[in-house]
């Protein structure tokens, strides 16, 4: 059985973990794209996108394990997505790697800058953007890029818009659907007056602190505390929001508890957890 716990948010099928100072990874297997590695699980091994938020090991520790599983079962090279200031590190590390194993490791490290689009199929996209946490991080929006008829060619017959183009008219617009945003690990920052990640449909954000006593914390550490949340949810008004990265030291009964009297009732019904867990008569049995 693997550790992660399988979710659906907005409609995408997720599967991650998720604890601060431990691990964080989530796959989104539909779009061949997971962010951030974790330890590299199982899960993650298959997906051919790695988007590395940054560079701390609970984050970041099993790029080398990536690449190497993805080649000892025959898998093509795999490719992580990171900011451009630590892909020569990266890389380095990769080589040391194939010092101590005797072979490299193929796959590719491409350092991103904000808002520099990286493709990963035929209009999907994902759009790093910087974030407030340490230096070199990075959020990311998954993007699908959608091609529409423009209103002034609606009820043209199809010959008359296939002459249309040969004559080199553009007929079609082309409009981004935010499918899913992910922050990493972050304070509130500027990022959240960003247009296309106020669109999101779905958004993965960190609140790392709950207890009052720890806000202090949470701003030394530009991590998000629950009474930042207003914040975030007024910024991305329309988003089914998933928090990640809670520490061991705080019960998700009790968090639930603290956040109900921090949002408004609406906005709760948009919150999940992403470690929680189902109930156990819910719970897929082990075969035996």
């Amino acid at each position: 059985m693997g550790r992660l716990l399988h979710k659906q948010l907005a409609g995408i099928e997720l599967a991650g973990f998720s604890l601060a100072g431990e691990e964080t990874t989530v796959v989104a297997p539909e779009y061949n794209v997971a962010f951030d590695v974790g330890r590299a699980p199982r899960e993650i091994i298959s997906i051919d996108n790695v988007c590395l938020s940054h560079g701390h090991m609970d984050h970041a520790a099993g790029v080398a394990y990536y690449f190497s599983q993805r080649n000892f079962i025959g898998n093509a090279p795999g490719r992580v997505i990171v900011h451009i200031d630590l892909a020569q590190a990266l890389q380095r590390l990769m080589d040391v790697w194939g010092d101590i194993e005797g072979h490299p490791s193929p796959g590719t490290i491409e350092g991103v800058e904000h808002l520099q689009d990286v493709e990963i199929r035929r209009n999907l996209i994902v759009r790093p953007f910087n974030v407030n946490h340490a230096a070199s991080a990075l959020g990311y929006s998954l993007i699908e890029r959608r091609h529409k008829l423009k209103p002034e060619f609606i009820g043209k017959t199809g010959p008359q818009l296939v002459a249309l183009k040969r004559e080199g008219i553009a007929i079609e617009g082309t409009t981004e659907v935010v499918l899913l945003t992910y922050t990493g690990d972050t304070a509130v920052g500027r990022f959240l007056e960003l247009d296309f990640v106020a669109k999101s449909r779905a958004l993965l954000i960190e609140c790392t602190f709950f207890d009052p006593e720890h806000r202090d914390r949470a701003v030394a550490g530009r991590h998000i505390h629950v009474v930042d949340l207003p914040e975030v949810l007024a910024a991305i008004p329309d988003a089914q929001i998933m928090l990640t990265h809670m520490t061991h030291r705080t019960d998700l009964r009790q968090a639930k508890r603290i956040l109900e009297g921090v949002v408004s009732s609406s906005d709760l019904e948009r919150i999940s957890f992403l470690m929680e867990r189902p109930p156990r008569n819910e719970r897929p049995r082990r075969q035996r």
